[in-house]
């Protein structure tokens, strides 16, 4: 019985560690949700990524013509998503599926480089899994709260528009610029927070969406 403490005991250590994960919780919760009224015998489209995705509450109804599931959970970044591409993602086996990371990444401090390479594993694991799935990058919205941060923000955006133009099956949204007057901010978009959108935010976002809601990626 000795013998196969080392094992026993490394199981445990692995259990302990996807318990630890940040979002573990949260992401229990998102599944419950999804479970209870994903329908497997629909075509799905699958929204996940941030809280700007968690935060959209209609979806659905905005798209009645498709099954929607909405799995974003706030706070998150992309490194947070890579690890729970099965369950947010995959075990839906959707056949589209609209990702927003990068916002809070670049909040964090981090580089564009570094959150574009993090979006390049996503979409190397997510087409290894279901090669047929079709993938959209939503780009990052500016926000007035993180408006000081802008210039990160477009240096993303610009580096994965590219990135969706290298790979098939990828496509760029960008809903940077619609959120704009000319150069300056919509304030008008935002609630009390700064970050998150109100009503006519999602508006906007709804216009952009549309468009890639029953185009096949390339």
């Amino acid at each position: 019985m000795i013998r196969y403490f080392p094992l026993l005991f490394l199981s445990v250590l692995s259990i302990n560690a996807q318990q630890d994960l940040p979002f573990a919780e949260e992401v229990k919760e998102v599944q419950q949700r999804v479970d209870s009224i994903w329908d497997s015998s629909k075509n799905t489209i699958v929204f996940t990524g941030s809280s700007s995705i968690r935060l959209w509450e209609d979806l659905q109804k905005r798209f009645p013509g498709h099954h929607v599931l909405n799995t974003g959970f706030g706070g998150s970044q992309s490194s947070d998503l890579e690890h729970y591409l099965d369950e947010l993602i995959l075990n839906y086996t959707p056949a589209k599926v609209f990702i927003y990371e990068g916002d809070n990444d670049i909040s964090a401090k981090r580089k564009p480089k570094a959150i574009i390479g993090t979006l390049e594993d996503i979409v190397e694991d997510l087409h290894l899994k279901r090669p047929k799935m079709e993938i959209v990058l939503i780009s990052a919205k500016p926000s007035i709260s993180r408006w000081h941060l802008k210039r990160r923000y477009k240096r993303l955006n610009k580096q994965m528009s590219k990135l969706a133009s290298n790979i098939n099956g990828v496509e760029f949204a960008d809903v940077w610029n619609i959120m704009l007057d000319k150069r300056k901010l919509k304030a008008d978009l935002f609630i009390e927070d700064g970050l998150h959108m109100n009503v006519k935010g999602y508006d906007l976002w709804y216009e952009i969406i549309k468009n890639f809601m029953n185009k096949s990626n390339p």
